[in-house]
């Protein structure tokens, strides 16, 4: 425990955790931001502080200051306005004010009046994190000590800044008051690996204690002040014991593996608490003598540990709970405060009866009427990283660092089978849409994406990356797809049955981070980050998956898009960010619709409920907000298949590419279990006078040359269906106006002319597209040259049917190779297109 914070315990309080075992959160809507409905979760713990008289218990969290009653555990109070979590906390010994210092971007030190919890002043001039604080014997002075490798001094009365203490060439990571009051104690870190002693009327340096060998991460005086004890990390492992008087040292403590916490004198003077950092999980009671009296087994890393005012009980804390031990026997009483949240994946089951959020090494349940919690799923031994519900919602899927994949029944919170095979950490689990397969992506040492067979829990399919870690994995609403998307730029799509690599999508960024495809399967949604301009504005990106294009690019976040989600009409994207907000897409125009902010840390994943009225955002701060949404009211007009407002092509090409499928389907818009031509004459007949274009220009998008918008749409097969439309024919008003329709399209499709159009980009480098459109189906040959007349490459395309050749999916690409696989020289290049009687040429260039 960082200096001056001492506790006051008494037999009501123990008995009262004794009998209830962990307290529950009482207030989950206090404090709110704007919008939200509920928090899940009070924040990460990051500092404690027992109030002089015992009565109080400060907890610092990455949301605010929560202020317990010791006696009944009850939440009193909740303290914000930091804009970071809590870095460090302390009471004055008068017990009038409590100060709270912030971490990171924060850098401000809060006074609060402690019978008001109203705020009196704020204190800035740190540039760096407050590491700690602590108040002088009489309570007018606060000493911080910060990142930025200085002491301040600071009026408690005024806020005024006294002095700034400098001599430190690494963090000031602690600070602590000599019981009279005379001499100031801090710890330095990187580099420094002191503690130096001040006198604190002067500011003068008294002392340099040296013999640490690396960073020193606390310091306390001993309750008679005569001795100063200092802890250090890992590289040096020892706790240093000083003279106070002279700086001499005393003797050392050796035996945790790592520190990088706090120590804490016994009120007697007699004992000496230890505690160990990561991967160390102990706190170790020494007598003052040097001699190890007991190891008390912690549950994860320890942060803060201070001993009650009678030296019976220790307190320590690991960022996520408050833990009580016995300091005589080492026995553990009980947890006090429990601030488990949810916030690494969050997930609501399909029915939207229970939700789900990752939080350490457990899942967390909660019912999604209440917001109560209904239990958490624990037996990893790593954090969890993602989960996901399967379709019938009877099953859960975890993946943890640990390298496992657990498979837990929802209803009874029991585990069901253990995944073992990956060889990394395990970033995504997917289910697909008939609930009989899971995929599970692995980290950058393993960098394969694997499938299981839920029944079994046999793994029967590996497909292999090689070039990245798995950050994401998702099934396309069909299950036609598996798309994975890695720490690359690069979503890999394979076929999940045949095992057939089917695309390569790549993006404009270095990272994706997480994908989703939207309810009709047509749209991919991708988060990303900007490693090369970290800070600036990052995107999510959306592909049209049919032609494997890049439609659309989100930028609008100031850092990482973290996570992504449709909700369930399709309409809205939502994307979570590093800079701490949620925002709300329109998915037809591109445009935000909303911002959420309330987060005070990255945001890991966001999710819609099935009914698109609440939205979970989970961050790091180990808190989940939701939100209350407006669900779409209007409902889809008939035969809008992809429930985008209008009967379109889009709607037609929805039909045509599901007919002859049975079951329930979006297509079947007759509802007679097949999807068959009177579907698509029905959504033929709906189109307006303006769906159908009079000229294609019309029906294609100018960006980067013509796209055709609908690319599984071309002559043939509107042929083939006007064909089947003929047929079928009733005579009714229905397949007069669905074949005058079809046929007018079929004209559309034909284009007048063969023609040659320009590439693009152009200039570009190395690749490019070469669009042309053909009057009449025939052979159809590309052929490069130089400025010399001497052919470069060749592209033999084939016997090609008539029709447009504009997209990235159709038309004729070159990579800016010759023949033998080289890259061309930069210059001016042309392009020959010979279909048929129909040849011509084009001018291009290769700009490096």
């Amino acid at each position: 425990m960082k200096k001056g914070i001492s506790l006051g315990f008494n037999l009501l309080l123990v008995s009262v955790l004794f009998v209830s075992g962990t307290l529950a959160q009482d207030s989950p809507q206090w404090h709110l931001p704007k919008g939200a409905k509920a928090r899940l979760g009070k924040g990460t713990i990051s500092a404690i502080a027992y109030s002089p008289d015992g009565n109080l218990l400060a907890v610092g969290a990455s949301i605010g200051v929560w202020i317990y009653d010791v006696h009944t555990g009850a939440e009193l109070e909740l303290l914000t306005g930091h804009t970071a979590e809590i870095e460090s906390l302390a009471f004055s010994p008068d017990g009038n004010i409590l100060a709270s210092g912030g971490r990171w971007s924060d850098r401000t030190i809060r006074l609060w009046d402690v019978a008001t919890w109203k705020l009196k002043a704020i204190l800035t001039g740190h540039t760096s994190r407050i590491a700690d604080m602590a108040f002088s014997p009489d309570s007018t002075t606060l000493a911080s000590a910060s990142g930025d490798r200085t002491v301040r001094l600071w009026d408690v009365r005024t806020g005024q800044h006294k002095a700034t203490l400098a001599g430190h060439i690494g963090t000031a990571h602690s600070v602590a008051f000599s019981p009279d009051g005379t001499t100031l104690a801090s710890a330095g870190g990187y580099n420094d690996e002191t503690v130096r002693l001040w006198d604190a009327s002067t500011g003068e340096i008294k002392a340099i204690l040296t013999g640490h060998t690396s960073n020193v991460y606390s310091v306390v005086f001993s309750p008679d002040g005569t001795i100063v004890a200092s802890g250090s990390s890992r590289i040096d492992g020892t706790v240093r014991l000083w003279d106070a008087q002279t700086g001499k040292p005393i003797t050392t403590l050796t035996g945790h593996t790592n520190w990088e916490s706090n120590i804490a004198f016994s009120p007697a003077g007699t004992m000496l608490a230890t505690g160990g950092g990561a991967n160390d999980d102990t706190i170790q009671l020494w007598h003052i003598t040097g001699e190890l009296k007991a190891t008390l087994r912690h549950t994860g890393s320890i942060g803060n540990i201070a001993f009650s005012p009678d030296g019976a009980t220790l307190a320590s804390e690991n960022g996520g709970k408050v833990q009580l031990w016995d300091a005589t026997t080492g026995q553990f009483k009980a947890t006090f405060a429990d601030h488990t949240g949810g916030g690494s994946d969050v997930v609501f089951s399909p029915a939207g009866t229970i939700f789900a959020g990752g939080s350490g090494n457990a899942v967390q349940l909660w019912d999604a009427a209440t917001w109560q919690p209904k239990g958490s799923l624990t037996g990893h031994t790593d954090t969890v990283q993602t989960i996901a519900f399967s379709p019938d919602g009877k099953t859960l899927a975890s993946g943890s660092a640990d390298y496992t994949v657990r498979l837990w029944d929802v209803t009874t919170a029991q585990l069901k089978t253990i995944l073992i095979g990956h060889e990394e950490g395990v970033a995504s689990v997917a289910f697909s849409p008939d609930g009989t397969t899971l995929a599970t992506g692995g980290g950058l040492w393993d960098e394969t994406l694997r499938l299981w067979d839920v029944a079994t829990g046999q793994q029967y399919a590996t497909f292999m990356w090689n070039r990245s870690d798995i950050t994401s994995a998702a099934f396309s609403p069909d299950g036609t797809i598996l798309a994975a998307s890695g720490s690359n730029n690069e979503i890999q799509l394979w076929d999940p049955v045949t095992g057939e690599h089917k695309a390569t999508l790549r993006g404009p960024r270095d990272f994706i981070r997480d994908i989703a495809f939207s309810p009709d399967g047509r749209t991919l949604a991708a988060g990303s980050q900007d490693i090369a301009t970290a800070n600036r504005d990052n995107t999510a990106w959306l592909w049209d998956v049919p032609s494997r294009q890049l439609k659309a690019t989100l930028a609008a976040h100031r850092s990482n898009v973290s996570g992504v989600a449709f909700s369930p009409d399709g309409g809205t994207l939502a994307t979570g960010g590093s800079d701490k907000t949620v925002r709300l897409w329109d998915v037809s125009t591109g445009q935000v619709k909303t911002t959420l902010i309330g987060h005070t840390a990255s945001i890991n994943s966001v999710a819609f409920s099935p009914d698109g009225t609440t939205l979970a955002a989970g961050g790091y701060d180990n808190t989940v907000l939701l939100w209350e949404l407006t669900p779409t009211t209007q409902p889809s007009p008939l035969g809008d298949v992809n429930r985008d407002g209008v009967v379109d092509t889009l709607d037609l090409t929805l039909v045509g590419s599901n007919l002859g499928r049975t079951g329930q389907n979006n297509a079947d818009l007759n509802g007679d279990g097949l999807v068959d031509i009177l579907d698509l004459v029905k959504v033929a007949s709906m189109f307006s006078e303006t769906t159908i274009p009079t000229a294609p220009i019309a029906f294609l998008s100018s960006e980067n040359g013509e796209r055709n918008s609908s690319p599984h749409l071309n002559r043939d097969t509107v042929q083939v269906w006007v064909d089947l439309a003929r047929t079928a024919d009733d005579g009714s008003l229905t397949f007069r106006r669905g074949i005058a329709n079809l046929e007018a399209l079929l004209a559309m499709l034909t284009p007048v002319e063969t023609a040659l159009l320009p590439n693009y980009p152009n200039p570009f480098n190395p690749e490019t597209w070469i669009p042309y459109r053909l009057a009449h189906s025939t052979d159809v040959t590309l052929t490069i040259y130089d400025t010399k007349g001497a052919p470069v490459r060749q592209l033999d395309l084939g016997y090609q049917p008539a029709g447009y050749y504009t997209n990235r999916a159709t038309a004729a690409y070159w990579d800016g190779c010759n023949e033998s696989g080289e890259r061309v020289a930069s210059g001016v290049y042309f392009y020959s297109l010979s279909a048929g009687n129909y040849s011509a040429t084009r001018k291009m260039l290769i700009l490096k």
